[in-house]
């Protein structure tokens, strides 16, 4: 998909890797100035390279995101912001009964606050500039939940109402929000997980994708066209709508019974 951004600005939370970088990537191919984020400063140079631009960011910590994302806009500008930064629980998959509430913190703290602490930042820098645009990676689990992954559940679904919420809030500021909801991606982790020789979850791939009408996961280059989608400058009135991008899991059953 080719856009025109050859004018904006975007940021891109927890690019360093997987999705987000993904989406910086595809942004910075259809002319976009990128600032590429994340926690792991060195996985954010590295992905940026020599012609994009690289910022430490953390998300979980207050303090740095209100310094560093008016220093981005007024030093950069900024017209689109992406909330991709996340993680998930891969020690503790187990009901909510037995999961532990430090995991349940750590996950909340990135995935709903960290999002919510960059939103509240990021919107005030775009309404001030006369609009612009957020997309927030959520996931299929905030739609149809998922089980023994209570903490990232709970957090994505979250993040699906937030989204919406802003939505509402920001529509008359010119700043249009809207969400993505990635089945599952083959990041860099997930492919070790699942197809790695000592992967995790090697045994039940195939259990995964049976649930999977297109019977394979998604890459995470087809998750950045549906950011492209939601990030054209042409698109103009669609705000509040959370993008799924599943190969159709969430369509219907397709297992035999």
């Amino acid at each position: 998909m080719r856009i025109d951004l050859q004018s904006k600005t975007a940021l891109v939370t927890g690019s360093g890797r997987g999705i987000g970088r993904a989406i910086a990537d595809a942004f910075a191919a259809n002319g976009a100035t990128v600032v590429y984020s994340d926690v792991d400063v060195a996985a954010a140079r590295d992905a940026a390279g020599p012609h994009g631009i690289a910022y430490e960011l953390d998300v979980t910590n207050r303090d740095q995101v209100d310094g560093e994302l008016p220093r981005i806009a007024a030093e950069h500008g900024l017209d689109i912001l992406v909330n991709n930064a996340g993680v998930n629980t891969l020690a503790h998959r187990v009901t909510a009964a037995e999961f532990p509430r430090e995991e349940w913190d750590r996950v909340m703290a990135v995935d709903l606050d960290g999002l919510f602490q960059v939103s509240k930042a990021g919107a005030g820098e775009l309404v001030k500039r006369g609009g612009g645009r957020i997309i927030n990676i959520a996931s299929i689990g905030g739609l149809v939940p998922l089980r023994l992954q209570c903490a990232f559940i709970a957090a994505k679904a979250g993040v699906v109402n937030f989204t919406k919420a802003m939505a509402i809030e920001l529509a008359k500021d010119n700043v249009i929000v809207n969400g993505i909801a990635p089945g599952s991606t083959l990041t860099e982790q997930t492919r070790q997980l699942f197809y790695g020789e000592d992967g995790k979850f090697r045994d039940s791939m195939q259990e995964l994708l049976d649930h999977i009408p297109m019977g394979r996961p998604g890459e995470v280059e087809e998750i950045a066209q549906a950011a492209l989608f939601l990030a054209d400058p042409d698109n103009t009135y669609v705000t509040g709508h959370i993008l799924v991008v599943d190969g159709g899991w969430t369509a219907g059953y397709v297992r035999n019974f």
